[in-house]
């Protein structure tokens, strides 16, 4: 049987709040378990015990926004921030506090579930525009070279390390190394754990800002 993927929708717009929802829910392995209509619901009903897999939150809510809310739930579930303005500022922020994909409210249908089901996985998810925009910043950052094994990254781990830098998911990560995704899934926790990092969007900025890797 299929893992149900546990989600709650954060957005101020009854409307597109329940339309979202109900695009979700009508999936046979994702499961809404909460709505909020702003950020402080949304670490609420996380803080009484309704933890989801990934947590769909809109940006522009009053009161606790988007952006904080990511801020103070990030490690606790992954968050796929939704929403209508690709504004620069808003991508550098949401990445900052901890978000695991960013995508426009325009997109359809099933790249929205498809979206989830990636994020859940423990995928990094980012849009064409997004994932250029945070190139061309990293490319003009100074390098800071590091030894990944001076670090306490075995071989294995330097190798899921290089995948991860370019944005690679868990499935095409297992893919490339001729591994199974169980064990994908244990290398990127040892990477992150020894590298200190909090996520895969940290992976990113880690290996540019290094020199580890070459945009493609």
């Amino acid at each position: 049987m299929t893992k149900l993927v546990r989600v709650i929708v954060a957005d101020d717009q009854p409307v597109i709040r329940d339309g979202i929802a109900a695009v979700l829910d009508a999936q046979d392995d994702i499961e809404v378990i909460g709505r909020a209509s702003n950020g402080q619901d949304l670490i609420d009903l996380i803080d009484a015990g309704s933890v989801p897999d990934v947590a769909l939150v809109d940006i522009r809510m009053p009161g606790v926004d988007g952006i904080e809310a990511c801020r103070r739930i990030a490690g606790r579930t992954a968050v796929l921030i939704l929403t209508t303005f690709d504004l620069d500022e808003y991508v550098t922020d949401a990445l900052q506090a901890g978000a695991s994909g960013f995508l426009l409210k325009d997109v359809p249908a099933a790249r929205l579930v498809e979206a989830v089901r990636l994020v859940a996985d423990g995928s990094m998810l980012l849009g064409p525009n997004v994932t250029r925009r945070l190139v061309e910043d990293l490319a003009a950052r100074p390098v800071r070279p590091v030894d990944l094994a001076q670090l306490g990254l075995t071989q294995r781990e330097q190798d899921v390390f290089g995948q991860l830098a370019r944005g690679r998911s868990n499935a095409e990560i297992a893919t490339a190394l001729v591994v199974t995704p169980e064990t994908v899934k244990s290398h990127v926790a040892e990477v992150l754990r020894k590298l200190q990092l909090r996520d895969r969007v940290q992976v990113v900025v880690f290996a540019h800002e290094r020199g580890l890797v070459q945009p493609e």
